[in-house]
């Protein structure tokens, strides 16, 4: 009991802010690729490559929102700029995406029939693994996320602005409420870290040739020590042994 209560009391919301991102990264990557088999038909189905960003950017284009120029580039802010204009060009080709002449986009209807065969499609396959197997458990973290969600707005930017708030229709079952959430809050952790390497005078491509985990320079450490800082506002919200219940949460999933 002594050492839950210690640990509890120690969980503030940096520290909390590190421990959780990569298990809110670890469960929404399993959520995404439930019934993998079946997603791959059916990006073939609707062209392949042509598909592009729609099941990454879902949440805004299915709920038929406009998504600027500048709102693409912050969600791929570590891509290649041209490579970001032929990724949209290829799924406009296509009649997935239409694109205004100010380089704005939104789902075409053939974009929204995949966004909805995707979502019914993780419906099937998150039902079997998440909802009918652990019901209370999916509802008790889609109600925190729904509160860290409402928090999030207050110090997110622009790739949290882009993708806020998932789409979320009356009916949509739990376990794809639950993984759009997922989906939705990792941006705001990713703005934080986009904000701490600006302000260490890097850009976007510097970030992405520094060494990852054990080989982290100095310097990599003190960006990631600010993104747990910038990142932490949201989890204040939760007293520490809620804190520690959603990390739990998180790793009781499959």
């Amino acid at each position: 009991m002594l050492r839950v209560v210690t640990e509890s009391a120690q969980l503030a919301p940096v520290r909390f802010a590190e421990l959780v991102a990569p298990a809110i990264s670890r469960t929404f990557v399993a959520g995404i690729r439930a019934g993998s088999a079946e997603g791959r038909e059916l990006v073939a189905s609707y062209g392949g490559r042509a598909i592009g960003y729609l099941i990454d950017l879902r949440n805004p284009l299915a709920a038929g929102r406009t998504l600027s120029p500048a709102d693409i580039a912050s969600v791929y802010r570590y891509t290649e700029p041209a490579d970001v204009r032929e990724t949209v060009a290829r799924s406009v080709a296509h009649g997935l995406l239409e694109q205004a002449a100010d380089g704005s986009i939104t789902a075409s209807e053939r974009g929204h029939a995949f966004l909805r065969d995707v979502f019914a499609l993780h419906g099937r396959a998150l039902g079997e693994r998440w909802d009918r197997g652990h019901p209370g458990l999916v509802e008790r973290l889609n109600a925190t996320l729904g509160r860290l969600l409402a928090a999030a707005g207050a110090t997110g930017g622009g790739a949290w602005a882009a993708q806020a708030p998932p789409y979320e229709l009356p009916g949509t079952p739990p376990g794809v409420l639950l993984l759009n959430r997922l989906s939705t809050m990792r941006y705001h952790r990713a703005d934080a870290h986009a904000a701490a390497w600006q302000a260490a005078g890097l850009t976007a491509a510097e970030m992405v040739k520094m060494p990852w985990g054990s080989n982290w320079s100095e310097q990599r450490r003190q960006v990631e020590a600010d993104t747990n800082r910038r990142a932490a506002p949201p989890y204040e919200i939760l007293a520490p042994d809620e804190r520690l219940g959603f990390l739990a949460d998180l790793a009781a999933l499959p």
